[in-house]
């Protein structure tokens, strides 16, 4: 989201700036070694695209209207279940054969991908009149 803010805010086209994980990190209040981790992740996701080195950084890969909430979630969580009982490999579940919880976290689940499925990056990072680059969200 950092990246997509950054770049509404400066007005910059699609790969204009770098930005550095430590930038990201200190703006967020957030460990830099699992920021990498992250980043390397949606790197290898081609969300982003990544380059090493003193004046490298990270970029997002396409125009944050051309990346998908949705797509992201399942990219990132391919075994994103609710419950034990959604991966059959490791469910050990008891109850599960006379569970009716299970059918109404399904829905729920599938809901939630398909309300993601509405979104873009840029839908939750353009709209934001209350986020200012500088200063840290509450």
């Amino acid at each position: 989201m950092f990246l997509s803010y950054r770049r509404s805010a400066l007005g910059n086209t699609l790969g204009s700036e770098w930005v550095s994980t430590e930038e990201m990190s200190s703006f967020y209040g957030i460990s830099k070694n699992h920021l990498v981790k992250v980043v390397n992740h949606l790197g290898h996701l081609k969300f982003v695209v990544i380059k090493r080195g003193r004046s490298g950084g990270v970029k997002l890969a396409r125009d944050p209207s051309q990346i998908n909430l949705a797509d992201v979630v399942q990219a990132s969580e391919p075994d994103f279940y609710l419950t034990e009982c959604f991966d059959v490999k490791t469910n050990v579940c008891v109850i599960t054969p006379s569970c009716a919880l299970k059918t109404v976290l399904k829905r729920a689940h599938q809901s939630f991908i398909q309300t993601l499925g509405t979104a873009t990056l840029a839908d939750v990072t353009t709209k934001s009149k209350s986020h200012h680059l500088g200063k840290r969200a509450q």
